[in-house]
């Protein structure tokens, strides 16, 4: 990360599993929204909270074509997979269940059985479209014809991962808690043997001071202890969520060593994606100076919110209906079958009236600006905190007239002091500045800078 400095970045990981940012519509701009056709690039935003929130704003009228730059492939392959989720018709899966597993996936270590089997299915049919599509994509929210063929490979050996996991991980408790636990450890030092004063520290006087009151004290804690965000009813939640594994690549002792675990986030929490903003006031209500209703409430009520809004957009292909209320994914077709007789579910997710989402080389920021197609092309362009550091002049040359450019800044990266927040936005206006743009007077200036192309 940018600000890396020792171990101060230690909690926040080093993938980027999910935004240290509320769900932004990144068309809107004050009380104004971009109309028409629009392209907008999204780099390192590390899940599809603007993807979704972005598209839910859009009217019939509009055209939106969404482009994704990720910093790892790990990162891109659950992208994916959330996405799929997200465009499952409701004959496949009803509104309450996908709600409940997109989170679960989203925001949990470890998962319900179930939640676990869908993720295989899902696996099972996203291995065979980034194996299979070459030229034109199945679904145009899942378009992964402009990745490399090494990519497109990386992103297989991913899923198939998640379907066939290494041996030793496949008992939960094995390998993803001793992950984070191993995580904890490392990143409270001699703290760890008093780590519940610690996560109360972080929650009440960093999170509850920023604005974070909804995070409610038991989900937070439970979430610091062992990374289960969600639980939703009454499930045993003990199965591995294998797409928050990853490998990462250590020098020990002049060798190279490469060791699967969980990398991510240990300290800011998912909540921030979808559970800490609301427009709906009842939500916010308090009773006795306690919030009423938790982030894990307002997640689920944010997330349902967006997948209604996906299918008023969206023609369902036609498919054998079965109309059963949350009747899960993975029954249409066990996982087991033979991928000889496979039939693609792709085919039969929705497809959303002029949206198309494309995911481009990790490389690709600095090689925009040498292709004549993205001269001056991008209407709206976000970067997240962890890639701030990829920005440069040469932005300029791929932003329509009128562009916008949002950065997310470093207020929820709980490890920082203020003086480095401060210092890190500070840097985010010289770099925009560089560019050609200027700061546009909006709200939610300390989670979010906002800058508009400089007309030459």
């Amino acid at each position: 990360m940018i600000m890396s400095t020792g171990r101060t970045m230690e909690g926040a990981g080093c993938v980027t599993w999910w935004g240290f940012s509320p769900a932004l519509d990144l068309l809107r701009r004050g009380s104004e929204r971009q109309e028409g056709e629009v392209n907008v690039l999204l780099v390192g935003s590390g899940d599809p909270r603007h993807i979704l929130k972005t598209i839910a704003g859009l009217r019939d009228t509009d055209t939106l074509h969404i482009w994704v730059i990720e910093n790892s492939m790990d990162v891109v392959a659950r992208q994916l997979l959330l996405l799929f989720l997200a465009l499952t018709p409701q004959e496949s899966m009803g509104l309450h269940e996908k709600t409940e597993v997109f989170l679960e996936l989203f925001g949990n270590s470890e998962v319900r059985s179930q939640t676990e089997e869908t993720l295989r299915h899902v696996a099972t049919e996203l291995s065979l479209s980034v194996t299979e599509t070459l030229e034109t994509p199945t679904n145009p929210c899942l378009d992964t014809t402009h990745l490399r063929f090494k990519e497109r490979d990386d992103l297989d050996r991913i899923f198939k991962q998640w379907i066939h996991p290494p041996p030793s991980s496949r008992s939960a408790h094995v390998s993803i808690a001793k992950a984070w636990d191993g995580r904890v450890r490392q990143h409270l030092g001699t703290r760890y043997d008093s780590r519940a004063g610690c996560f109360d520290w972080d929650l009440t006087m960093k999170l509850h001071q920023k604005g974070c009151g909804v995070i409610n004290k038991q989900h937070y804690k439970l979430w610091r202890e062992r990374g289960v965000a969600f639980e939703m009813r009454e499930g045993i939640y003990q199965m591995a969520n294998e797409s928050l594994l990853s490998t990462r690549v250590f020098s020990h002792r002049g060798d190279k060593m490469a060791l699967r675990g969980y990398w991510g986030d240990i300290v800011s929490s998912p909540y921030l994606s979808f559970g800490i903003e609301t427009d709906d006031e009842k939500l916010l209500q308090k009773q006795n100076g306690q919030h009423v209703k938790t982030a894990q409430d307002i997640s689920y009520v944010n997330v349902q919110a967006l997948f209604k809004s996906l299918s008023c957009r969206g023609g369902t292909p036609p498919t054998q209906a079965c109309s059963e209320e949350g009747k899960a994914l993975v029954a249409l077709e066990p996982v087991s079958q033979p991928e000889a007789h496979h039939k693609s579910q792709i085919n039969e997710l929705m497809h959303l009236n002029g949206v198309t989402v494309t995911f481009l080389p990790l490389d690709s920021l600095s090689k925009l600006p040498e292709k004549q197609k993205y001269s001056h092309f991008f209407n709206s362009i976000y970067c997240a905190a962890s890639m701030v550091h990829h920005l440069s002049p040469t932005l300029r040359q791929i932003a329509a007239p009128k562009a916008a450019l949002v950065v997310e800044l470093a207020k929820y990266l709980l490890d920082l002091t203020k003086e480095q927040e401060v210092g890190f936005a500070e840097k985010v206006g010289d770099v925009a500045k560089e560019a050609g743009f200027e700061p546009s007077q909006e709200e939610k200036r300390d989670v979010y800078a906002m800058f508009a192309l400089q007309e030459e």
